[in-house]
């Protein structure tokens, strides 16, 4: 006569979850709360993310639009610390820097002030700097007009101005109109437009622009530049930067100053990154704290169902199976909180960006890492009452009351 042993049964990929959503489905609100402490940490890191690199796209995208192949260069100091000015073939010399695709300047009017009025003080200047500008500023700089039009041959001869966005509303002028003039040097000119904000040079935002021959004739502009603009080839802007100084006043070219305006935003796209590498250790941390919450439920859940544990081990089931069971059921509830972090987190990026006008970006490595990193949480965090609950022998958990 043989006797029969009897082996556990195994269980299958099928099994093993829907073993482990019993604990789930019996106690839905624990489960919640403690989904909800991951899906908030796995949120937060994806917002942050997203957010961030919406931000960076809108940026970039502005930096396209403008252009970062535009250079100046203009006066430094002198050796002996006074100012130092600009040869006045300065221009005709940058201009022919192979890759320099166009060149233009400003020289600005010294000690000539603007008014609104005749019955203005004269000690109310409003910061407005007078400059005299070449017909081809504009197109170098990339501004926009928000009124009226450009200086050209004709306009830069006579009393006309242009004036940037936030001399105009310095000068209460919401829009350029033949009747519209301003005090320049004691001198009435006619207002014939108005720029837009210019970010890469904000000098222009608050300057009133006038025609170079102008400016020479009557406002006592000597005819020297102070600031040369000069758009390159992409490729070339490195090269044209290494000879720019030194081309534009060869006699002194430790006495100039070579400065590419994009780099302040390229700047403030760096802060915004270490920016994101702050917010992203918070995120972190509410996911560490997502993870003790899970850990926390799952140690609970163990001490809660021991008669549960010891009952399944009468009726044959093995440690490992215990241990699997509420492994799974540990990693379940972390994948729940992971996926509806996810979609909240990208959700939230959406909602901001459309808000703000951004382009919505959230890269597919944010969601999938935050899933994944929660799954690594909770499965460590389920280990411990996993590996508990199996070591518990039948009687000692029946036992127990």
């Amino acid at each position: 006569m043989t006797t029969e042993v009897l082996r556990p049964a195994r269980l299958g990929p099928a099994d093993v979850v829907r073993v482990g959503a019993v604990g789930l489905r019996t106690r839905p609100l624990r489960a919640f709360l403690s989904a909800l402490g991951i899906a908030i940490g796995i949120a937060a890191m994806v917002a942050v993310v997203g957010i961030s690199s919406s931000s960076r796209a809108d940026l970039d995208r502005a930096l396209a639009a403008l252009g970062t192949n535009l250079l100046t260069v203009s006066p430094g100091s002198s050796l002996t610390g006074g100012q130092s000015q600009l040869p006045s073939t300065a221009e005709k010399m940058v201009s022919r820097i192979e890759g320099v695709q166009s060149v233009s300047a400003v020289g600005r009017a010294a000690d000539v002030k603007v008014y609104r009025t005749d019955r203005i003080p004269e000690a109310q200047t409003n910061g407005i700097a007078v400059y005299a500008a070449r017909t081809s500023l504009r197109a170098t700089v990339g501004a926009e007009l928000a009124s009226g039009t450009w200086l050209n041959g004709a306009t830069g001869r006579y009393p006309a101005t242009v004036l940037g966005a936030t001399a105009a509303a310095r000068l209460g002028i919401g829009h350029a109109s033949p009747d519209t003039e301003v005090l320049v040097g004691g001198s009435w000119f006619t207002v014939v437009g108005i720029l837009q904000p210019v970010p890469l040079t904000p000098e222009l935002d608050t300057a009133t622009l006038v025609g170079w021959p102008v400016a020479e004739s009557e406002l006592g502009f000597d005819g020297h530049a102070t600031k040369v603009y000069t758009r390159s080839a992409d490729a070339a802007v490195t090269s044209v930067r290494s000879v720019l100084g030194a081309t534009a006043n060869p006699e002194a070219p430790s006495e100039v100053q070579v400065s590419r305006p994009s780099d302040a935003l390229a700047a403030q796209q760096a802060a915004g990154e270490a920016f994101t590498g702050l917010l992203l250790g918070l995120g972190a941390v509410a996911l560490l704290v997502g993870g003790v919450g899970v850990a926390n439920t799952m140690v609970i859940s163990v001490l809660e169902r021991r008669a549960e544990i010891g009952l399944r081990r009468s009726l044959g089931a093995t440690r490992g199976q215990i241990r699997t069971q509420f492994l799974a059921e540990s990693l379940l509830l972390s994948a729940l909180g992971g996926a509806a972090g996810a979609l909240l987190g990208v959700a939230v990026t959406t909602g901001y960006a459309l808000y703000q006008g951004w382009p919505a970006v959230v890269p597919p490595w944010a969601p999938a890492g935050g899933i994944a990193a929660t799954l690594v949480i909770g499965g460590l965090a389920g280990l411990y009452p996993a590996i508990r609950a199996a070591r518990m022998s039948p009687t000692e958990a029946l036992a127990t009351p």
